[in-house]
């Protein structure tokens, strides 16, 4: 397991971590949990999650997509919550990225504690076992990683009737645009940056804004908090943030 973390705001303690599946199919593994009723501001992303949840015996599974802006969300009491986000361009074929942006996707739960995808039950994954859970559905062929990455090096620069046939199928792909994909990267690894003590013009300068103005709207608009808030450490319950690549969308 690779990249270990752990990230606290005021209420949840996210613990996370990479896979030995590599980057290209999941982006992240967290877990976290509640221990008292509150409401959590989830920040704008560009990949879909597995979410699995626990609260006195109750047992909840689905999938979360893509979010295209930042949410406030309920936080229940004394609830375990495991997450696996998965990387751009990965699809589970029941479900499509494009169908399920802002948007959240129940899975039905047999008695027996066990969650059904694509019409078969499935053992819910730990923490420790997601890689086992993943490689049954890519065996089973639910989950696929499309090409995205290699028709982009395959077609570089292009222009005309092609590179709108690529933006469809990234689009179809993602169910987002390249361009909204770059803007919530970009949000991302700003709000980042700012935690680590990072200046707004450090953030400026190394992302591409164009001022302190661009980068605040962007950040209310994705992340859901000021400059002044990410910097004085005034962490309220939110989504953790973990690394992106500098380069919006990469």
């Amino acid at each position: 397991m690779s990249g270990l973390g752990v990230e606290e705001t005021m209420a949840l303690r996210f613990e996370h971590r990479g896979t030995e599946l590599g980057a290209s199919v999941v982006d992240r593994v967290w877990r976290t949990r509640s221990d008292a009723e509150d409401t959590m501001t989830s920040a704008a992303r560009t990949c879909w999650h597995l979410i699995v949840s626990r609260r006195r015996g109750c047992l909840l599974a689905g999938l979360r997509g893509p979010e295209t802006r930042a949410t406030i969300a309920p936080v229940p009491p004394d609830t375990e919550f495991l997450g696996v986000r998965f990387a751009l361009g990965t699809v589970l074929r029941p479900h499509p990225a494009g169908s399920i942006i802002d948007g959240h996707v129940p899975f039905p739960v047999t008695d027996s504690g066990r969650v059904v995808i694509g019409g078969d039950d499935w053992e819910v994954p730990t923490y420790e076992n997601v890689e086992h859970f993943v490689r049954r559905l890519q065996d089973a062929g639910l989950l696929v990683r499309s090409r995205l990455r290699e028709e982009e090096r395959e077609h570089p620069g292009v222009a005309g009737p092609t590179a709108r046939t690529l933006q469809r199928r990234y689009r179809a792909v993602t169910g987002l645009s390249r361009t909204a994909v770059a803007q919530i990267d970009r949000a991302n690894a700003a709000a980042t940056m700012l935690r680590d003590g990072h200046g707004w013009r450090a953030v400026v300068e190394t992302l591409g804004y164009f001022d302190q103005a661009h980068l605040a709207r962007a950040l209310r608009r994705y992340v859901g908090r000021t400059t002044r808030e990410l910097q004085g450490g005034e962490h309220a319950t939110m989504s953790f943030l973990y690394k992106t690549h500098p380069v919006p969308g990469s």
